[in-house]
């Protein structure tokens, strides 16, 4: 599935994000959001950029996690200024800085969810470490969690396990997924 990713080109990858983010700004479960934990992009993901610049001009609160792979838990982090805020963390991801204000996950109203796969029944495959699983079987009540995906990455069956985490929703440049209670 990494291969199907990283084999889109730059300019579908920019394209997709676009149609994705556009996509994402008019559900009305980000529109009513206060405070977004969302993620920065790595390697050939989502563009989460346009995403990001726009929740912080909107006023809401970005959260952003950190991995704390000791206990392969994410953490949670206030940041206003990705520029300035950010660092390399593990595997080279950008997260925040260690001094960035620590947040409760009980703040967040819409979670956006990477992953490497995704069906049309949301359900999810991450990237193998379990941190975004744990993260959300954590929560004591359950924010809007929807995961942004090029097309490619949603497939009839993916090998899924009892403690891997659906979402609610998934939005790809050219469709969305509902999660069926």
């Amino acid at each position: 599935m990494l291969a199907r990713r990283d084999a889109l080109s730059a300019a579908a990858r920019t394209s997709g994000s676009s149609l994705i983010t556009q996509r994402l700004l008019v559900l009305d479960a980000y529109r009513s959001a206060s405070c977004v934990m969302a993620y920065v992009t790595f390697g050939s993901e989502f563009e989460t950029g346009d995403f990001i610049a726009d929740l912080l001009a909107q006023g809401k609160q970005l959260l952003l996690p950190r991995v704390e792979r000791g206990s392969r838990a994410l953490t949670l982090h206030a940041v206003q200024d990705p520029v300035r805020q950010l660092e390399a963390g593990v595997w080279g991801i950008r997260q925040p800085r260690a001094d960035c204000p620590a947040a409760a996950a009980s703040q967040v109203d819409f979670v956006l969810v990477p992953g490497v796969a995704f069906t049309a029944r949301c359900e999810r495959l991450g990237y193998g470490g379990g941190y975004y699983d744990r993260f959300i079987r954590g929560l004591a009540s359950r924010p809007a969690l929807v995961a942004a995906a090029y097309s490619v990455q949603v497939v009839p069956e993916l090998p899924i396990s009892e403690s891997d985490q659906r979402v609610e929703l998934v939005i790809t440049e050219d469709a969305e997924y509902r999660r069926e209670s």
